[in-house]
């Protein structure tokens, strides 16, 4: 038998695959609700952002589909298989937290070598975003600007292509469908806040502020990309020949369970 080439399997991707062959096994059938977010983190013991990560793989593979104040529901099988023959690239989750570490560095230095002419750069990005439309094309394409201008004060291309690389990876199918659910009017506004803060500290060569700006920023992208799907909702009603309660939690921790003796969940998240 021809040996295989061996490709790393990232953490949510096994989960999507713990819960795809559930679905493909009948354990959860069509129109059912699948367990909240919660409790799938619980059973299955991964972060709830690797949970989230995994059912957007599911619902662009189109196995799902995520209605937001109400559930994660199971669609009919199709022949059409996205996430399974996906290349396995960082989730969104971890893109910003990638962005954090490194764009919060970044932002500190800037602070230390910013110009007049930077910042006049950065105040005409500024009012591109503020006439932006959001969500869309044009929004995405002003606030890669903006991040770019504030890596290009240190003058270095590596960084400034660094920078460019990672936010450049947010342009994929499992972040798409992420923003599509939480990205708004509301979400851009409260972003242009937190640029404005960064603007200022950069402005004030204060080194620290601009820092805690950068990484503030990314981390509430975060908080706005973790709004619940919907845990607080109304008890679905009992079908003929619905399975018991407690069944759903015993499906899926027997299949974590399986899956662990192959398999140990890493730690990805904060």
């Amino acid at each position: 038998m021809p040996i295989e080439t061996v490709e790393p399997r990232r953490l949510y991707r096994q989960v999507a695959d713990q819960l795809r062959r559930l679905i493909d096994r009948g354990e959860f059938t069509v129109g059912e609700r699948l367990p909240a977010e919660r409790e799938l983190s619980a059973q299955l013991g991964v972060s709830r952002p690797t949970v989230r990560e995994a059912l957007i793989a599911l619902e662009v593979d189109g196995r799902v589909r995520i209605r937001v104040g109400s559930g994660i529901y199971v669609l009919p099988q199709t022949t059409e298989r996205v996430a399974e023959h996906a290349p396995p690239i960082a989730g969104p989750f971890e893109i910003l937290q990638a962005r954090s570490l490194f764009e919060g560095a970044i932002a500190e230095e800037a602070a230390r070598l910013a110009t007049v002419s930077d910042i006049a750069a950065i105040d005409m990005l500024l009012g591109e975003m503020r006439g932006a439309a959001h969500p869309g094309q044009q929004s995405v394409t002003v606030d890669r600007a903006f991040h770019i201008a504030v890596a290009g004060i240190l003058g270095n291309d590596a960084v400034t292509k660094v920078v460019g690389e990672l936010f450049d990876q947010r342009i994929n199918p499992y972040f798409a469908r992420l923003a599509s659910h939480f990205e708004n009017a509301d979400s851009w506004k409260a972003a242009l806040s937190e640029h404005e803060t960064l603007r200022d500290r950069l402005a004030a060569h204060d080194a620290a502020g601009a820092k805690a700006a950068m990484q503030a920023h990314l981390r509430q992208s975060q908080i706005r990309f973790s709004k619940t799907f919907g845990e607080a909702m109304p008890a679905q009603p009992q079908r003929t020949g619905a399975r018991q309660p407690g069944t759903t939690r015993t499906r899926v921790a027997a299949t974590a369970k399986r899956s662990q003796e192959t398999t140990k969940p890493r730690r990805t998240h904060p």
